[in-house]
């Protein structure tokens, strides 16, 4: 079984994504790292994240085995990658390896911008994450906090509309709803409730499809 999960920056998707494969006992990638690592390579190389030669060669060079998921969720990585994500050279080259993990038994869990869409369009299941981007924001900040890096709600709140406009505005798989994806609002709900409702929409597409 394979599971796509999209959404803007900071909707639940990734902690979702986590739930859900632990949930079915599937395997779970967060695409979004991918354009994290090779932001990071870029940035630690003193290169622009608009560099396309360089961020296509730091795509090919991946490997998710060996990533460091604290150490790519800073907010430079983070803004970073926004610009990575959209040179289409750079997707290409990770479009092969997300396919490939969503092709292996026992299937997986893969969240996103463009999994159902572009990644894994036959995706027994596809849920669209999305929450208001205020909610959003106010998430984002209390996991930097969390963390021990405060930030001004305000400034993420602004980076958020701009990735927002950034993922949805690029020609490269933009950010968007698959036709027969089922849509999630996040934005009043707790991550118990966000994960009961996208149990009960995994359940009812398989018992709709015989449970595949």
């Amino acid at each position: 079984m394979i599971i796509a999960i999209d959404g803007p920056a900071a909707s639940g998707k990734g902690t979702l994504g986590k739930k859900l494969a632990a949930h079915y006992g599937l395997r779970h990638l967060d695409t979004g790292l991918l354009y994290r690592a090779v932001a990071q390579v870029l940035l630690e190389a003193g290169r622009g994240p608009g560099d396309t030669a360089a961020a296509v060669a730091a795509a090919k060079a991946l490997n998710p085995d060996r990533f460091d998921e604290a150490g790519l969720k800073g907010h430079a990585v983070g803004e970073a990658a926004s610009v990575v994500s959209a040179i289409p050279e750079v997707r290409a080259a990770l479009l092969a390896l997300q396919r490939d993990f969503a092709g292996k038994a026992p299937g997986a869990v893969l969240d996103g911008r463009d999994i159902g869409t572009v990644i894994c369009p036959q995706a027994d299941v596809k849920i669209f994450v999305t929450a208001t981007p205020e909610a959003r924001a106010r998430r984002r900040a209390k996991e930097y906090q969390a963390a021990g890096r405060p930030i001004d709600e305000a400034a993420v709140l602004a980076d958020i509309k701009k990735r927002d406009e950034r993922d949805m505005g690029r020609a490269a798989a933009p950010l968007r709803q698959a036709p027969d994806a089922h849509l999630l609002d996040t934005t009043e709900m707790d991550i118990s409730s966000v994960i009961r409702a996208a149990i009960d929409i995994v359940e009812a597409t398989r018992a709709g499809r015989g449970r595949g």
